[in-house]
């Protein structure tokens, strides 16, 4: 056999093995080392996006320090100093961060099901052509109705607001996991299927090994999304009945007026929230390495 031909048989066995896995097959540029460590510099892109941050940080502290100096509110400040912010924002930590535990509670059990259910429901709905237009009304229908509108009934209807307050957490991250998940499912290209038929796998063995690798992209986008919802419904929701909670921090500050308090809680939230999406980023690139 001529040497084009084995190189051609390789690439196409490469090609199949990329498809079943999910994702291209990976090689390693020629003259690198196996088990040496390599280094590169740091991109010069990053360099300036990571120095234009800090400019962008350091001009929105001065603005909001010329604001503060310049609007106070006989005593109370509605614009309280980013001083006056940080220190109260260290004062107000250890209940900040009881408060923190206790939105995880009602985060992480309502945000690990969405995904999980959000997945499976989107790559069966997205494979099966007549599961997909028997739901899919129903899913245009309801999935842009604000998740707030749930908070009421749901506080009446369920027995705790701990419960109340994780169902409209899991409604904000269900749908855009879901309608992610299942467009990248539905538009996987056809020899996926077919070569996975050609192999003899199974629906589930397919769904497993191929459609979920495949459609990880869209599922990641998804999860953003939700994540961000997830925090913004919390919010919301311990604003109606919650005992504590970062929320609740917020809400009940700015009912005292004393927004140093308040002004600190946002921040803080923001931190939070800021922290927990570099978390699922970090996953991102881990699970996507083919995508670098």
């Amino acid at each position: 056999m001529s040497v084009a031909g084995s190189q051609s048989n390789l690439a196409g066995a490469s090609a199949l093995e990329a498809t079943v896995c999910g994702g291209p097959v990976l090689v390693r540029p020629a003259g690198g080392h196996v088990g040496g460590r390599t280094t590169s510099p740091k991109p010069a892109w990053l360099r300036v996006q990571g120095r234009e941050g800090v400019l962008f940080i350091a001009g929105v502290i001065l603005l909001w320090q010329l604001v503060s100096a310049v609007i106070p509110f006989s005593g109370h400040y509605l614009f309280p100093s980013p001083v006056l912010t940080a220190r109260t924002l260290w004062v107000s930590l250890p209940e900040l961060l009881v408060g923190t535990g206790y939105s995880f509670l009602i985060l992480a059990p309502s945000l690990a099901l969405a995904i999980t259910l959000g997945v499976i429901w989107g790559m069966l709905v997205g494979t099966a052509p007549a599961l997909n237009r028997m739901f899919s009304p129903f899913a245009r229908f309801v999935s842009p109705v604000p998740p707030t509108i749930y908070i009421p009934y749901a506080i009446v209807l369920l027995p705790t607001f701990r419960s109340a307050a994780g169902f409209v957490v899991f409604i904000g991250v269900f749908w855009p996991v879901f309608l992610n998940t299942c467009s990248g499912a539905a538009t996987l290209p056809r020899h996926y299927r077919d070569n996975a038929r050609i192999l003899g796998l199974r629906r589930g063995e397919y769904l497993r090994r191929v459609v979920f690798p495949a459609t990880l992209p869209q599922i990641f986008a998804g999860i953003s999304i939700g994540l961000v919802f997830a925090f913004i419904m919390l919010t919301v929701a311990e604003q109606f009945g919650a005992s504590n909670g970062i929320g609740r921090f917020v809400q009940l500050y700015a009912d005292y007026a004393d927004y140093p308090r308040m002004v600190a809680g946002i921040l803080y939230t923001g931190v939070v929230v800021w922290i927990s999406m570099e978390v699922l980023e970090c996953i991102k690139k881990r699970a996507l390495f083919w995508l670098k």
